[in-house]
């Protein structure tokens, strides 16, 4: 168990970690050589610019949202609901813009302490990702975090990655879903302030129990239910949350999920990748312990074996619910990204 800093009153969440017997990521660990992959992008304060000056409002409205449908009353409950403002996640988490394999669209990522005061963390996919066939694996460009993006809006200012990080092995094989995480490290904003700067950014936790209770957010650009369709928290404008008690995804006998992915009962569809999923959550403060990234969405059963989608405007099959899984923080995985992510 290595040593952490802790700051004000996100103190509680970090006893109640040790606790359970999480590792508290030190920022002066070692990676282990070639398990890390580096793609340096906008260095200089005129690059990183010319990314701001690129996501434009007009650019954002014009990214993919998904079919609004029939509509109906709003639902607000455990696998969709608002966020109120207000508290540490306005400045934690945000939406991450991106080019990847020549169009425009966008993730989720969220701040985490880290010794360069400008570290996110995030999903494999939202950084790096390969063609249908999973061929031709491409950095994506022209990144950039906007935390507590509302309403076409970046009411805390926008930070433009300098550098993005995933595992070697997402790389050569992106079908091994527990290693589709990433870290992205921050250059400061246009007035020259780290990310870290007046935050108290969330706990990376590794080695908590998957089944912990959990709360999910994001910025998804689609959901199912009617209830949610066409409102701001499912069209990527304001963010999303959903909450319960994890379950873990088996997959199906033809194809057996990877280890260590978790998620929620959750509605929120594609935008919501790299979300955090944090367990220990005060509501209060909007601080907790991410334990994990939104990767991929599908119906499980009670046990968590997969489930056919239903079709559009069909029920899921008797037992069967939707769920927004992703791996779960491990050192192997999470704990070497980190470690080189925090040194840059």
């Amino acid at each position: 168990m290595t040593n952490f800093e802790f700051r004000g009153r996100s103190r509680t969440v970090a006893i109640a970690l040790l606790a359970l017997g999480a590792s508290l990521i030190s920022p002066v660990a070692t990676a282990a050589p070639g398990d890390v992959l580096v793609r340096d992008l906008a260095q200089s304060a005129a690059e990183q610019q010319a990314v701001r000056d690129y996501w434009t409002p007009e650019r954002i409205a014009r990214l993919e949202v998904g079919d609004p449908g029939p509509g109906g009353p709003p639902e607000n409950g455990p696998d969709g609901a608002s966020v109120a403002p207000g508290t540490a996640l306005d400045r934690t988490v945000g939406r991450l813009f991106f080019v990847g394999r020549g169009e425009d669209s966008s993730c989720t990522a969220t701040l985490v302490r880290s010794a360069n005061r400008g570290t996110l963390v995030t999903g494999g996919h939202c950084v790096h990702s390969a063609d249908l066939l999973g061929r031709d694996p491409q950095w994506h460009e022209k990144v950039l975090w906007a935390p507590g993006f509302r309403d076409n809006t970046m009411p805390n200012g926008a930070f433009v990655a300098r550098s993005l990080l995933v595992h070697r092995t997402w790389r050569e094989d992106d079908q091994q879903s527990n290693f589709d995480q990433a870290f992205v490290v921050l250059g400061p904003d246009a007035q020259g302030r780290k990310a870290e700067d007046g935050v108290i950014a969330q706990n990376l936790a590794i080695g908590l129990p998957g089944g912990l209770s959990a709360t999910e957010f994001g910025y998804p650009r689609a959901a199912r239910k009617p209830g949610h369709q066409g409102r701001p928290e499912f069209t990527g404008m304001r963010l999303a949350r959903c909450w319960g008690t994890p379950r873990r995804d088996l997959g199906s006998a033809e194809w057996p999920s990877s280890p260590d992915m978790w998620g929620v009962g959750c509605d929120m569809g594609g935008g919501a990748s790299g979300g955090p999923r944090i367990a220990l959550l005060n509501d209060k403060l909007g601080l907790g312990a991410v334990v994990g990234v939104n990767t991929q969405g599908g119906y499980l059963d009670g046990k968590g074996n997969r489930c056919e989608s239903p079709k559009p405007g069909q029920q899921p099959a008797p037992g069967c619910a939707r769920f927004l899984t992703g791996p779960q923080f491990t050192p192997e995985i999470t704990g070497k990204l980190y470690a080189s992510a925090s040194q840059r």
